[in-house]
């Protein structure tokens, strides 16, 4: 569907979002009000745009809700009741990094809201969301999910709060819980609240997590709150058990005592989608376009980063530390097919304001195409070695040809001048290629704006090997062919390097011998990513414990807020 649509006819196209819109398609009733902290935007980047129009498909009515006034219940009542429930994700992003730096300041700016304005949704969204839906309509069925409610769907370490909350089920006193990428859940969901949410249906559900008075007979027993709330070992072992089962294929369902009579179930992780079914996502009837009521608000910014870009892939094998992907998407890689992907790509070319650029093809990490191994499909992913840390698996199968022969076609179609790749690309991965020259040969002529942005995150092998990312030579002899490279096609193009201070491991010893390689190399980094946080993270479990739970060793960790300025202001030494 391309821009050529009136306005009416754009919000005929698009799902309602208030009472008159519903009527003006006839329903007397929702069978869903989707509750999201941020805007309609109708693009599948939106994970309330993929769910409401898979809801949609498969016959159900849905509604949403963006952004409600929180303050009281009745912004909640505006659909009546809904005949199934209520649906509540906080967002694309989780409320309290939307809201807050990694330092705790306050952010202005909320470029998931209409004109970018900041404060329209409550911090810990989904918790706040559904405690006005039990004010407003006591006993209605609940499912949240979503990345704030899938990475707190066990106790875990809060940052802002510094201490270790309860699940999010607990707090939100939702039904069900869907964790990880939803459109195979959401079906599943939809059908065992249709059909009366029979309790036997519950053990076979996958990617749900629900509470129960008794630990099911099916499920592993781990830590519970109130010993991993209090003993930080217990806390680490916990998470490495949590960990170790988010496989599709060998995953077992896990249980963890909150209080003295509810238990938290997770079944294990939904399977992967088979590429016939990725397309099937990404190919249904998105306007690309975000609702027209917010024009006159300025729109909504985040449509803007993403509208002329292409997601190709989902899950990540590369397994960075600091990265809560293998808790949500998984470590083995889903694709779309090449075919699919083109005809997104001529679809883009439709759009009046599209000026011949792709803007990125990729995903968590651009160059993975397919599973690290034929086993994994089959088996599951190792539990205790990962496909590219410390060094490659030599089972891993490495190959640029596919993810290469689709950029080729796409810049041939009539109308793209150039298709970027702007997402992560592993510069590990490409040297772990036996015709890495071909590969970054064709990247630098054809795909490169100029710069090249890539991840070594510190040069400082010890900081490294807690951050689960390759050594300092693999990223220096990256450098050097890439320089290579480019002299070859007397191109004058630049590497930015991500770059990333006071993670667990870093000491002040690293950050100067970060520092100083900066200056030798002349590279002055504009920005500088101070270690966040966040729930869900190998990182963050040492953050909070001084251990890695890989070893159960103590690890250096810097917490005060001294430290990580001194740490960020090494690395940005030009600047006063």
């Amino acid at each position: 569907m391309n821009k050529n649509l009136s306005e009416n006819e754009l919000r005929r196209s698009m799902l309602p979002i208030t009472p008159e819109e519903c009527k003006r398609r006839g329903w007397d009733a929702p069978d869903f009000v989707y509750v999201v902290g941020e805007a309609y935007v109708d693009h599948p980047s939106f994970g309330h745009a993929i769910i409401s129009r898979i809801l949609e498909k498969e016959g159900y009515r849905v509604a949403l809700l963006c952004l409600p006034d929180w303050h009281g219940c009745e912004a909640f009542k505006v659909f009546g009741r809904p005949k199934l429930g209520f649906l509540v994700p906080a967002g694309v992003i989780a409320s309290m990094v939307n809201h807050y730096t990694a330092a705790k300041r306050h952010r202005r700016n909320d470029v998931y809201a209409p004109g970018g304005k900041g404060d329209m949704r409550p911090d810990r969204a989904v918790t706040v969301y559904c405690n006005r839906i039990h004010q407003a309509y006591p006993g209605v069925p609940i499912l949240i999910g979503g990345v704030e409610a899938s990475l707190r769907r066990f106790s875990h370490y809060d940052y802002w709060d510094n201490a270790v909350r309860r699940s999010v089920l607990v707090d939100s006193a939702a039904t069900l819980l869907m964790y990880g990428m939803g459109e195979k859940s959401i079906v599943e969901c939809a059908a065992w609240l249709r059909d009366g949410m029979p309790a036997e249906r519950l053990r076979d559900m996958r990617g749900i997590c629900y509470m129960s008075k008794t630990p099911p007979d099916y499920a592993t027993l781990i830590e519970g709150h109130a010993e991993v709330a209090k003993d930080k070992k217990a806390y680490a072992r916990a998470f490495m058990k949590e960990q170790l089962e988010q496989d599709p294929i060998r995953g077992r369902a896990l249980c963890q005592m909150q209080d003295t009579q509810r238990y938290v179930v997770q079944n294990p992780p939904t399977l992967p989608l088979s590429q016939k079914e990725l397309d099937a996502v990404y190919e249904l009837p998105y306007t690309r376009q975000f609702h027209p009521d917010y024009l006159p608000m300025g729109g909504v910014p985040a449509l803007e980063e993403v509208k002329f870009s292409i997601s190709a892939v989902r899950g990540c094998f590369g397994a960075c530390s600091f990265c809560a992907l293998t808790f949500h998407q998984g470590r083995i890689i889903q694709s779309r097919s090449e075919e699919s992907l083109l005809k997104e790509a001529k679809l883009l070319t439709t759009f009046p304001d599209f000026k011949g650029y792709i803007h990125d093809v990729g995903g968590p990490t651009a160059n993975f195409r397919k599973p690290a191994c034929k086993k994994q499909l089959q088996h599951g992913c190792c539990p205790n070695r990962q496909c590219l840390f410390p060094e490659p698996c030599p089972n891993m199968e490495v190959s640029h040809e596919e993810f290469l022969h689709t950029l080729r076609r796409m810049r041939q179609i009539p109308g793209i001048k150039k298709v970027f790749i702007r997402s992560g690309l592993r510069f590990d991965y490409i040297m772990a290629d036996r015709d890495r020259q071909r590969v970054m040969r064709e990247l630098c002529a054809h795909h490169i704006s100029g710069q090249l942005k890539v991840a070594p995150e510190h040069i400082a092998d010890h900081t490294l090997q807690c951050m689960g990312k390759p050594c300092n030579a693999v990223y220096e002899d990256f450098c050097r062919q890439y320089e290579q490279v480019n002299r070859q096609l007397g191109m004058k193009q630049f590497l930015v390097p991500y770059l990333m201070s006071s993670h667990p491991g870093s000491t002040m010893r690293d950050a100067v011998e970060l520092a100083l390689y900066l200056k030798r190399k002349g590279v002055q980094p504009e920005q500088v990513q101070d270690f966040y946080p966040t729930p869900g993270t190998l990182s963050t479990c040492m953050y909070y414990t001084g251990i890695d739970p890989r070893n159960m060793k103590p690890v250096y960790v810097p917490t005060t807020q001294k430290e990580k300025d001194m740490q960020r202001a090494l690395l940005q030494w030009k600047k006063p």
